[in-house]
């Protein structure tokens, strides 16, 4: 078994989680007829895009609250190819954080159901102005007391 990419502690409520399936485009595969490597981060948004729609904390969301939350780390496992029109699911796991940053980990399926890579991303929250959080921003803040309370 993998080591998680999130430790979560015993008092966090459960990740939360969304499923987006699509098929690999023609321009997403490079010369060895597989899909570019770079082209994975962007398989990732589909996932962070969904549960941002979701559970309202997507890019609009917070942005409307004065929270920016650019990308901080991109992290990849490649297991194995996908190729040109092979249908794939991406599972986007939210995993919970009291700091000011969303921790999302990325699982993505070929059509047979295996596993292809996997990996997260951490987004770090910022206000209007490109300071950094120190603590969560309310609007994010009163998001994770719902998610502790079995609310989402």
């Amino acid at each position: 078994m993998k080591k998680p990419y999130f430790k979560p502690s015993k008092d966090d409520p459960p990740p939360l989680r969304t499923m987006v399936s699509r098929n690999i485009r023609f321009h997403e595969v490079d010369m060895l007829r597989i899909v570019w490597h770079g082209h994975y981060a962007g398989f990732f948004e589909d996932a962070r895009i969904r549960l941002g729609t979701e559970y309202k904390i997507g890019y609009l969301d917070l942005y409307t609250h004065g929270i920016l939350t650019p990308i901080k780390t991109v992290y990849v496992d490649y297991i194995q190819p996908l190729r040109f029109m092979e249908k794939i699911t991406i599972e986007g796991i939210l995993h919970y954080s009291p700091a000011a940053r969303i921790n999302s980990e990325y699982v993505i399926r070929n059509e047979g159901g295996d596993v292809a890579a996997t990996g997260f991303t951490v987004q770090m929250m910022l206000d209007m102005e490109w300071q950094l959080y120190l603590t969560q921003p309310e609007y994010y803040r009163d998001f994770c007391r719902r998610w502790r309370a079995g609310e989402l």
